[in-house]
């Protein structure tokens, strides 16, 4: 998959005609993944590679940036995702003030046909563009053959970002990916913490993650984690540590069965497969203690298979 970080206007004379599937694809929950599947589609039976045109963030964090939601997944991450789906290019645009303020018809021109050599587009049904959000699939079928891909739903209900999200921060992972397609993840590098899960024997990772992503609700989880390529199943506290007095907030991971030294300054990446309990304030750290070793038991019964 090629990738180009800014319009490729160095590329034009030699781009072949592209469908370019359009959207911010946050999370690439199962409805961008059927616009992504369509513009694949239509490419192939059109006989043109496909691309996939989004951005550098959240339109919402540059126009309103009191109401920009947190992303479900980094840019990166998103990357890896587009790709995993047999894209042939990728565009990430700045979205910036510049871009912001294009008419329809200057990011019909500018965009799609002057720097993409778009010959035809994909998009969802509540796709809007250009400066005010003026512009609309509507306008853009009436100039350029574009295919509306319909809101796919689950459980009654349209299948979205906002929904999504809404789903992590209650901690109801579960709902969540099944919406994702794949758990809920969230990626970041490891920090020193305040070091009493290894004098209680149980040692944890502090993950100082991504600024941006949405944080699961407060509570106790099991889940996987990923340091270097290799996977252990984790138990994640992601809260206040209420039972140490002045611990703070923290996104922490005891990895079962890892037996390396410290992850100090490596890249952590935590999926989060079930809600097991909330935070809990302990009489006292033995009780605590007891409590993470029935957390480490409960994470290898809801994950048992993962490993086999």
């Amino acid at each position: 998959m090629l990738t180009f970080f800014g319009l490729p206007h160095f590329l034009r004379d030699r781009l072949p005609p592209l469908c370019v599937s359009i959207g911010v694809f946050d999370g690439l929950h199962l409805g961008h993944r059927e616009v992504i599947r369509a513009g694949i589609a239509e490419a192939r039976d059109s006989g043109v590679p496909c691309a996939a045109l989004t951005f550098d963030r959240h339109p919402l964090a540059l126009l309103r940036p009191q109401q920009a939601p947190p992303m479900l997944c980094t840019l990166g991450e998103r990357l890896r995702l587009l790709e995993a789906m047999g894209l042939d290019i990728v565009v990430v645009v700045p979205f910036d003030h510049q871009f912001a303020s294009q008419s329809p018809e200057q990011f019909l021109n500018a965009v799609l046909i002057e720097s993409l050599n778009t010959n035809r587009v994909v998009v969802g049904h509540d796709f809007r563009f250009a400066r005010d959000r003026v512009g609309d699939a509507e306008w853009l079928s009436e100039r350029i053959p574009t295919r509306v891909v319909p809101p796919l739903e689950k459980d009654g209900e349209r299948v979205s970002s906002s929904r999504i999200r809404a789903m992590v921060t209650s901690g109801d992972v579960e709902s969540a990916a099944r919406l994702l397609g794949r758990r809920f993840s969230m990626e970041g590098i490891v920090v020193p913490g305040s070091q009493l899960g290894s004098t209680l024997g149980v040692p944890t990772a502090n993950l100082a993650a991504m600024e941006g992503i949405v944080l699961p609700g407060n509570g106790i989880y099991a889940g996987l984690a990923s340091v270097e390529g290799k996977v252990y199943l984790a138990a994640v506290s992601v809260g206040e540590r209420p039972t140490v007095p002045g611990a703070g907030f923290a996104v922490e991971a005891h990895l079962v069965d890892y037996t390396g030294g410290a992850l100090y300054g490596r890249a952590m990446r935590l999926e989060f497969a079930r809600r097991l309990r909330d935070e809990e304030r302990f009489d006292s750290v033995d009780a605590m203690l007891v409590q993470m070793q029935h957390d480490i038991e409960a994470v290898r019964h809801v994950l048992e298979d993962v490993h086999a």
